[in-house]
């Protein structure tokens, strides 16, 4: 079981490499103007602004979307480590050698929920408040967590049409003397 925890977490590291590489790609076309297939790599690298590019968006629970609606992928890493909530106001600084950097410059208004951790459909979610919320497999591999364990999650004060939550801890029951 721990090797299919490891393959799903390789699986969703590469997931998110080869969206970061697309994104990066269709934003250096962007920014020349051209397609990322005409430029080379030598133009790519002379042309680039010495400052970065900065874009602002909104976390959906999985990407960043900018004013519009062009889609970011936010590393699952950065998300549950910054336990970010969908709503959550964050900056993208995409950095003279292409790499994008995070910053959460906005959090939304936070309520905490207690639910139980569910495997269905090869996603996670956490049944808590009578709703089903879907949460990232790097938070439930952080916490080593399996079904029918007891989590805290977080979502926005007005969950409204929200599909995600972040793992903020694990509940660790007493053990029985």
């Amino acid at each position: 079981m721990a090797d299919k925890n490891k393959i799903e977490v390789v699986k969703q590291l590469l997931e998110t490499a080869t969206a970061n590489l697309a994104s990066a790609k269709q934003i250096l076309g962007d920014l020349l103007g051209t397609s990322f297939d005409d430029v080379g790599l030598k133009v790519v690298g002379s042309d680039l602004k010495s400052e970065g590019n900065v874009i602002e968006g909104i976390f959906d629970g999985q990407n960043m979307l900018d004013k519009d609606g062009k889609k970011y992928p936010v590393p699952a890493n950065y998300a549950s480590k910054s336990k970010l909530v969908t709503g959550d106001v964050l900056k993208l600084t995409i950095q003279d050698d292409g790499s994008f950097v995070y910053k959460q410059i906005g959090p939304v208004e936070r309520k905490k929920l207690i639910g139980t951790l569910v495997h269905e459909n090869d996603e996670y979610k956490v049944v808590a408040g009578g709703r089903s919320f879907k949460v990232l497999m790097a938070s439930v591999t952080y916490f080593k967590l399996h079904p029918g364990d007891q989590v805290t999650i977080m979502i926005p004060e007005s969950p409204e049409n929200v599909e995600w939550a972040a793992i903020e801890s694990a509940v660790i029951a007493p053990s029985d003397i």
